[in-house]
């Protein structure tokens, strides 16, 4: 069975409060780089790895930092976080911009190869 991870932004946070009090630029407002809804489709095998290229700079580095090993653990067909979420196969996480988080749902995505996959898949 193949693994995949997708990505999506949920929400993102802005404390202005925090920013006027800490920031050199107290206006800076909402990260910049993220918005509600966007998706990261995450591949690996047949010449591919996403993960290793961290999206070819499309993804805030600072971000990656902190989501990238839920994205490792899904690409590897591991459990992203087993007994803490309702399905293992997601969790959700944020960035670590304390004055404007964005919070991320991760998604391992099992893509199977076989007859025999696909009727574990329909029984889970």
């Amino acid at each position: 069975m193949k693994h995949e991870c997708r990505i999506t932004v949920l929400e993102r946070k802005c404390y202005d409060d925090y920013q006027k009090e800490y920031l050199a630029n107290p206006r800076s407002g909402p990260c910049p780089y993220f918005r509600e809804g966007d998706v990261f489709e995450l591949k690996k095998g047949d010449g591919r790895n996403d993960f290793h290229r961290m999206l070819d700079g499309r993804f805030c580095a600072e971000a990656w930092d902190c989501v990238s090993r839920y994205v490792y653990a899904a690409l590897q067909g591991g459990s992203i976080m087993h007994g803490w979420t309702n399905d293992d196969r997601v969790m959700i996480a944020c960035c670590n911009d304390g004055t404007r988080p964005v919070i991320f749902k991760i998604e391992r995505i099992d893509v199977p190869e076989t007859e025999e996959e696909k009727e574990q898949l329909g029984s889970e």
